[in-house]
């Protein structure tokens, strides 16, 4: 444990994360309760209605609206935070991409879960998949622990000077949410040293009138989305600093990539979220076996981190990708699409089995990914590596 933090502490995932979004001392909160996230946002109502967090909490009647609120709150110059999932995100799809485009920081934690129809309430990344090309730095975690240390994290990337970008933290609905485990807390010190005072390169100001988001005729407009490219792009020195920072401060390693048991792997498992965990299980008792097996652990989802995820396969023959959520009347998952994307103008590159898992929370144990290995071994073994497989499917 680190010398200056407070301890672990025993707590629903979802309230720590609203301990920490009160600790980075957030200006405006303004958000509309879905499941899985009402949680967050309800504790943080309760922190302001108390007087333990010197912010405005601004009730909504959407998400649209809560959106647009961070929208007009992070162009003034607020610290601004706001929480949402699935048909709630897709509610304010409109306004995710224009704050990204306005480079207006901003932090949302998404706890990820399906859309409909049918009607579902629980895990998968359909709803993140919707919005992967809004412009927005994006990051999954996999458990309470790393959800809390990326709050601090995401406020510190996104108002960074070099970088001024809204960062969405994606964390398992129910599995990671609603979840109680030993979190340690940072303490006030920790907190100072790794996020300084929010300092607003750009905001609106009656007495320096400035316009954001104005109309983009076409003789700019493929300059402003090149910019904004760029821009997205060339945050990636600061991510990777910020990572380096917290691990300075609290002991925890977090990188773009995360790789297990991998060095020596022929096969390498893919996964973003709480899956890897289950993942590093399923490994672990294969290894026992003989097999040459690891896991290749998907942590920044946008901008994608290309070198880093290379240099993790290198080694490997076969990436055996789950995804959760799906690209209907395509190619499969949006996972694997982006991994084989990132690995063709490759000259030695690992063949990618694409395998849907766990949509609408559906479970995924150990089991499966053995029954999955050697479905992967069969399918390129046929030469069938390209076809992509909905695993589980009853009947």
């Amino acid at each position: 444990m680190s010398e200056t933090a407070k301890g672990k502490v025993g707590i629903e995932v979802s309230l720590a994360v609203s301990e920490a979004v009160k600790q980075c001392d957030t200006d405006v909160i303004s958000a509309y309760p879905i499941t899985p996230q009402t949680h967050i946002v309800e504790h943080l109502a309760e922190l302001v209605a108390n007087g333990e967090l010197d912010a405005e909490f601004i009730p909504v009647e959407s998400e649209h609206s809560a959106m647009s609120v961070c929208a007009g709150s992070s162009a003034a110059g607020a610290r601004t935070f706001t929480a949402t999932a699935s048909q709630g995100l897709a509610l304010m799809a409109e306004i995710v991409y224009c704050v990204s485009a306005m480079r207006l920081p901003m932090v949302m934690v998404v706890a990820n879960r399906s859309l409909n129809s049918p009607l579902s309430i629980w895990n998968d990344h359909g709803d993140v998949m919707m919005v992967r090309d809004s412009g927005w730095v994006q990051i999954f975690v996999e458990n309470g622990q790393e959800a809390y240390d990326h709050v601090f994290w995401c406020f510190r990337v996104g108002e960074d000077a070099k970088v001024l970008h809204p960062v969405m933290l994606n964390m398992d609905g129910f599995i990671v949410t609603h979840v109680v485990e030993p979190i340690e807390f940072w303490s006030e010190d920790m907190v100072r040293k790794f996020l300084p005072p929010f300092k607003p390169v750009h905001r609106l100001d009656p007495e320096k009138p400035a316009t954001f988001g104005a109309f983009g005729p076409p003789e700019i407009f493929t300059e402003a989305k090149m910019a904004q490219e760029h821009a997205l792009m060339a945050s990636m020195p600061v991510i990777e600093k910020a990572w380096d920072e917290l691990f300075e401060l609290c002991g925890r390693r977090y990188q773009p990539v995360e790789s297990y048991r991998f060095e020596d792997a022929k096969i390498l498992f893919v996964t973003m979220g709480s899956i890897g965990e289950t993942a590093r299980v399923a490994i672990d008792e294969m290894r026992e076996t003989g097999e040459q097996i690891g896991l290749v652990s998907l942590r920044l989802w946008r901008p994608f981190p290309f070198a880093r995820f290379k240099d993790a396969v290198r080694n490997a023959e076969v990436l055996v990708v789950i995804d959760r959520a799906i690209v209907f009347g395509g190619v499969g998952g949006p996972v694997a699409a982006e991994l084989r994307s990132a690995l063709y103008s490759e000259k030695k590159r690992p063949k990618v089995v694409n395998f849907i898992a766990g949509l609408a929370g559906r479970d995924v144990q150990p089991d499966d990914f053995w029954q999955m290995l050697e479905r992967a071994k069969n399918r390129v073994a046929e030469g069938r590596e390209d076809e992509f497989e909905i695993y589980g499917v009853r009947g």
